[in-house]
């Protein structure tokens, strides 16, 4: 009799209406069989099949085996079907007692009556989720008469901790401080000792506006941020084969002109082609990963640059970290894809296609169907989208790392964590979208702050963490690099970014005359009146030396092909390109004559050319250059496929004509001056062994936070690297040959210099025996070695 009731409750939960007239209690009736049955497998940090009972939205999601729970439609819903089937295979729990009849009903009650949930419960811990929109925090009193926004903010915190505030640090340690963390270099010893010396209660505010109104020190120290941050280098994986392009020349524009951020994401976001390489990434060689493609990779790059988001998981399988799906992560890779994109599943095609979508779609929604230009416009619209809180917060926190040592949020990239201040993360968030998205802005209100300014603690954290001050940070690859080729005077000759350095005055811009020549190519029925793909331009140019860093500038030359001595000039050796106006490295010219070719189609217009050789950092143009064209073409070789063809002699004037391009030219031709006399930064150029063992990344991956601890390998490098011993040795020799006045002045000038204060006596003591009298090469060198192995040298405090 039992038995036959206990079937005639499972026959009712199948396929009967419901037992119960009332309604079901779902924390006393559902959680508890939920708990005892499911939640082994699908609660907490268990998603089995990647089916979670965490949340409504998770458990009416479902799983590998598709929708979980239709509202109303228990008969419709494959958990009931799971708890109740007598099939083996299909039972849930798969072990274990099975769910009793009485419960089994109770679930399909709970369905029918439309699945409803305690509002904020979940079966998984409580998971922070931070806000969207922009949220402007009500500041604090100002206490002991700091007014500053951030100190308001921070003391109140300190007060609420009951902690101390720390001391200020001095002069001359906020002036190292500053200059190596806005411009990754050393403070000039003279301008430290005139800034202590300075009485003006505002010193330290108009300090920071001065390093930051210094553009190209601003902008080739941050390079080194956001190559990182944006995988972009100038060697490596991908560079050789074709299936990666820098962006370089646009990057560096877009920082010594300070760019709106919210402009550079869009520019990002929705390329053009000067940007384009940060969202095609690596076309990897052979088969990869489906994870690893390049439209998952545009999803994965965008959402942890800009937003903070991890998809990397989410795009193998829902992710096992946070709250992102799968699907979510292949919704931003069809924005990018310009075919229908499969989504795989832990790198097995699942049949379903994705549908381009954002992440936020309470801001608004990418059009699915819209053509790949007119979808990444949206997305681009919508991430830089005034309620979207997520962009500025992102940003502010990683410059507050790198200033302060450690992030609101931390990690950078989870932005899904809990900051330890709210208040501080949304008020520098608000006031980079005030200050219209000036990054600079952001740098000021941070480094003007008493917070930025006091002495450094140490690294140990508690659980949770409080924040005490800032944290003492160790240099960069590319910072110690730099300062110690500050000291020892060793930096190399040339750089391997394809940039024309600096930011050229107007009046320097103003100042140039235009040396080059305007081409015209006379109609005749062999161009057909409008040009021809089979036209060639000879020129021959003779140069009076070797160039030693040689330009070429193009202007209205159109697709034409460059080809300098019988070697292409490809893309990659293209410095800047801005209005028409192209100028390419050409470090195939010689000294004597230079053959130039351009082949390709020629606007009856004309087009400019010029030579710009940078002898001793003046600017130098062939007088003249006898230019002749013929109907031929040239092939990928660089050769003529009609060799035999009859040459004429062109038209070649002065430019006279104020035109726009002109005028980019002459700002282009005075930046070359500039960056003739510019000293080579570490940023820009290939890493060697000894950057990369220094922590300098190949940045296949984006990397936001470089390791903070020293390795076996860095400390066994320090020591004895090759690349290191002799930097020191030229050093030593170049150090030697300055004629000192005593061994005392020379101790006194490199202990100013590396680490902006005067030796104490045991020091001075020290480095007089190791000099000796007369200090020789080796004595200099060894001396150099011991200040920059100082902790106090190596670290930014």
């Amino acid at each position: 009799m039992i038995r036959f009731s206990l079937l005639l409750m499972v026959l009712t939960v199948v396929g009967g209406p419901s037992a119960f007239a009332v309604d079901v209690d779902f924390s006393h009736q559902i959680v508890p069989v939920f708990k005892q049955y499911c939640a082994e497998c699908h609660a907490g940090d268990k998603k089995k099949g990647s089916f979670s009972l965490n949340t409504r939205e998770s458990t009416l999601a479902g799983g590998e085996a598709g929708k979980a729970v239709t509202p109303g439609k228990s008969a419709q819903s494959e958990l009931l079907k799971r708890i109740t089937t007598t099939d083996a295979k299909l039972r849930m729990p798969p072990k274990g007692p099975a769910v009793p009849a009485d419960k089994a009903a109770l679930v399909k009650a709970w369905i029918d009556e439309g699945a409803k949930w305690e509002d904020g419960f979940s079966f998984g811990k409580k998971v922070y989720e931070p806000p969207l929109k922009p949220r402007r925090p009500e500041l604090p009193a100002a206490a002991d008469g700091r007014s500053h926004p951030l100190d308001r903010i921070i003391d109140a915190y300190f007060a609420k901790n009951k902690q101390s505030r720390p001391a200020l640090i001095d002069d001359a340690g906020f002036y190292r401080r500053l200059s190596l963390d806005l411009h990754g270099l050393l403070p000039d010893p003279a301008k430290v000792r005139e800034f202590v010396r300075n009485q003006q209660p505002d010193k330290r505010a108009q300090l920071v506006r001065q390093l930051l109104a210094e553009d190209t020190a601003y902008a080739e120290h941050w390079l080194t941020f956001w190559n990182d941050l944006l995988r972009n280098d100038y060697s490596g994986t991908g560079f050789i084969t074709g299936g990666r392009k820098q962006i370089t020349p646009w990057l560096y524009r877009a920082l010594i002109d300070n760019k709106r951020y919210d402009q550079m994401v869009s520019e990002l976001v929705a390329p053009n082609a000067d940007s384009d390489g940060f969202a095609m990434g690596i076309r990897w060689r052979g088969e990869v990963n489906s994870s690893q493609t390049v439209e998952v990779q545009y999803a994965q790059n965008v959402a942890q640059a800009f937003l903070g988001i991890n998809l990397k998981c989410a795009s193998c399988h829902d992710s096992f970290i946070d709250r992102w799906k799968l699907d979510e992560a292949y919704s931003i890779a069809a924005a990018y894809s310009t075919t229908p994109l499969e989504i795989h599943r832990c790198d097995k095609p699942t049949g379903r296609k994705a549908t381009p979508a954002w992440l936020f779609p309470e801001l608004g929604q990418i059009t699915a169907t819209a053509p790949q230009p007119e979808r990444l416009k949206q997305l681009a619209k919508l991430m830089t989208h005034p309620e979207n809180g997520r962009l500025t917060r992102t940003i502010v926190n990683r410059f507050w790392h790198r200033l302060m040592g450690r992030g609101i949020v931390h990690p950078v990239d989870a932005m899904q964590t809990e900051p330890w201040s709210a208040d501080l993360l949304d008020y520098l968030a608000v006031d980079l979208a005030d200050n219209k998205h000036d990054l600079k802005k952001t740098l000021e209100l941070i480094a003007t702050s008493q917070a930025y300014q006091m002495k450094t603690v140490t690294t140990a954290e508690a659980t949770p963490y409080v924040f005490a001050g800032p944290i003492a940070k160790r240099m960069t690859a590319e910072q110690f690099v730099d300062c110690v080729w500050q000291i020892t005077g060793t930096g190399p000759n040339a750089i391997d970014a394809a940039v024309t350095r600096g930011k050229p005055t107007q009046a320097a811009i103003d100042s140039i005359e235009l040396n080059g020549q305007l081409l015209r190519l006379p109609e005749s029925p062999k161009t057909g009146g409008n040009g021809s793909p089979s036209i060639t331009l000879r020129g021959v140019a003779t140069l009076k030396s070797i160039p030693k860093k040689p330009l070429i500038v193009l202007a209205d030359a159109g697709k034409m092909a460059l080809v300098v001595n019988g070697q292409p000039v490809k893309d990659p050796q293209i410095v800047q390109r801005e209005n028409g106006v192209t100028v390419f490295n050409a470090p195939g010219l010689k000294a004597g004559e230079n053959e130039i070719l351009l082949s390709g189609p020629v606007t009856p217009a004309g087009l400019y050319f010029q030579i710009i050789s940078g002898f001793k950092g003046e600017v130098e143009t062939p007088a003249e250059i006898t230019w002749k064209w013929a109907a031929t073409a040239v092939d990928a070789k660089g050769k003529l496929t009609n060799p035999k063809a009859e040459w004429a002699v062109i038209e070649a004037k002065s430019p006279l004509e104020k035109t726009d391009w002109l005028n980019i030219v002459r700002k282009l031709t005075a930046g070359v001056r500039e960056s003739n006399s510019l000293s080579v930064r570490s940023s820009l150029v290939k890493a060697d062994f000894l950057m990369r063992s220094l922590g300098r990344p190949n940045r296949d991956q984006i990397v936001t936070m470089r390791p903070t601890e020293l390795t076996t390998l860095e400390a066994i490098d320090l020591a004895n690297h090759p690349i290191l011993t002799d930097t020191l040795e030229r050093g030593a020799k170049n150090i030697v040959a300055r004629k000192w006045a005593s061994p005392d002045e020379l101790i006194g000038w490199l202990y100013q210099f590396a680490l902006s204060r005067s030796p104490g006596a045991s020091e001075a003591a020290l480095a007089r025996e190791l000099l000796g009298t007369q200090p020789t090469e080796t004595r200099v060198q060894d001396l150099l070695w011991a200040v920059i192995m100082l902790p106090e040298f190596q670290l930014i405090h």
